[in-house]
């Protein structure tokens, strides 16, 4: 008798049959404006996107997707109004809190990705508990995208190549895209299949530069704060129809 397949392989089939995109990456656009047409702080937009990406973790894997990964915070938002950043901050350190609920609530594997250097010493902290808390879970992974810009992520993979030619580790003539995306923050998952921007803009902010090359791209006018689980089926629905070519001419 053969090996009857595990939930998550069960899954994985549905979602291949549906058509399902394994990795679904997402710029969350639109807080400040959500606050605004309020006539609410900026950081009450920022909350309650915080609570949209909660419920979106849950669809996704609902859905069968397998890696949700979400643009939260940018190496060009420090940019932002000193108030502004430090209430991120401030809400960062809850939602570090929020996450651990969310992960065993979800059997989620939570990871973090960008440069974590500039971060307060207690928010590494509770990055570095989190993803250890939840590497063995068995269900979506959850990436979440702070003082993140796909430059950088290039720029830091060039750097550590450089260090292993110099050390002889490897040769230049070596070195493939393979060898690149392994040196990137994404280096444990499949690159995007699917990339949704909320908001309405058309740019792609610095987002998985390398990653995204052959995404599906996806583009609402719905603010993060009002994206719900019909936004998401609808976006998956609209790549499911897609001919993804790869270069090919067929």
């Amino acid at each position: 008798m053969p090996e009857k397949p595990s939930d998550r392989e069960w899954k994985q089939i549905m979602a291949e049959e549906r058509k399902i995109p394994r990795h679904v990456a997402i710029i969350l656009d639109g807080n400040g404006r959500w606050a605004k047409k309020r006539g609410l702080p900026r950081t009450m937009g920022h909350k309650e996107g915080s609570r949209v990406v909660e419920e979106t973790v849950f669809h996704a894997g609902e859905l069968g997707i397998e890696y949700l990964t979400v643009y939260a915070f940018s190496t060009e938002n420090w940019k932002r109004s000193e108030e502004e950043v430090s209430s991120l901050m401030t809400l960062f350190r809850y939602y570090m809190k929020r996450l651990r609920v969310i992960a065993r609530e979800n059997d989620a594997v939570v990871r973090m990705i960008g440069d974590r250097s500039r971060f307060e010493p207690d928010i590494i902290e509770m990055m570095d508990r989190l993803e250890e808390e939840t590497k063995d879970n068995h269900g979506l992974t959850f990436t979440i995208a702070v003082n993140y810009g796909g430059r950088d992520d290039i720029r830091r993979a060039v750097k550590k190549i450089a260090e292993k030619a110099k050390q002889g580790e490897l040769s230049p003539d070596t070195i493939t895209e393979e060898t690149i995306s392994g040196e990137l923050d994404t280096a444990y998952m499949p690159d995007p299949d699917l990339l949704i921007r909320t908001g309405g803009e058309l740019r792609i902010s610095n987002f998985l530069l390398w990653q995204i090359a052959y995404a599906e791209i996806y583009v609402t006018d719905v603010l993060w704060p009002d994206f719900t689980k019909e936004d998401l089926e609808k976006a998956v629905e609209a790549y499911g129809k897609r001919n993804r070519r790869f270069g090919d001419a067929k």
